[in-house]
């Protein structure tokens, strides 16, 4: 890949598609990591124990992104949609500033949430609608920059390219 073709951003379309896709993955790791808790801790009840289960998971996921970040700078689902990790300059992040780039980008749903119990909603329905709209504001911020990438991506020094692998020129045809 050419450094110029390395320097560009996939669409913020294919980048949701992307967060949709490893949303979906996710489901068997948080499952899988939800009854390690439960067993380890001996919970009976989905109340009993809620804030360090969540804490917990925040660390699981915090492991899974930061471990696929330094090593190949891709997730399955950026791999699918050929979508990459690196540094500002070029390289594959470490694991510290792969980890710090996970818990940066909760600033996707941070915002939208402390506005939506500060405001004391308890309606799913508007629960929902608060944080969809969140997030499409945040997406919607990368617009704003000349390079497309999110905020958490500028915080951390961090860049999404596109991976697509670059097509041969037709061969030609000798006479």
């Amino acid at each position: 890949m050419t450094p110029a073709a390395a320097a560009v951003a996939p669409s913020i379309r294919r980048r949701l598609a992307c967060m949709l896709y490893e949303s979906v993955l996710l489901f068997g790791v948080v499952m899988t990591a939800g009854y390690l808790y439960s067993s380890l801790t001996q919970q009976r009840h989905a109340l009993q124990g809620s804030t360090g289960l969540q804490f917990f998971l925040f660390l699981v996921l915090g492991i899974y992104f930061a471990g696929f970040w330094s090593r190949s700078g891709q997730t399955l689902a950026m791999k699918t949609w050929h979508i990459r990790l690196q540094t500002v300059g070029g390289g594959s992040p470490s694991q510290w500033r792969s980890f710090l780039r996970y818990v940066a980008s909760w600033l996707w749903f941070l915002p939208a949430l402390a506005c939506a119990h500060l405001s004391g909603i308890r309606s799913t329905l508007a629960f929902t609608v608060i944080v969809a709209a969140g997030m499409l504001a945040y997406a919607l911020l990368a617009r704003l920059r000349a390079d497309r990438q999110f905020l958490h991506d500028v915080l951390c020094g961090t860049q999404l390219v596109d991976a697509r692998p670059a097509h041969p020129a037709p061969a030609q045809s000798v006479p």
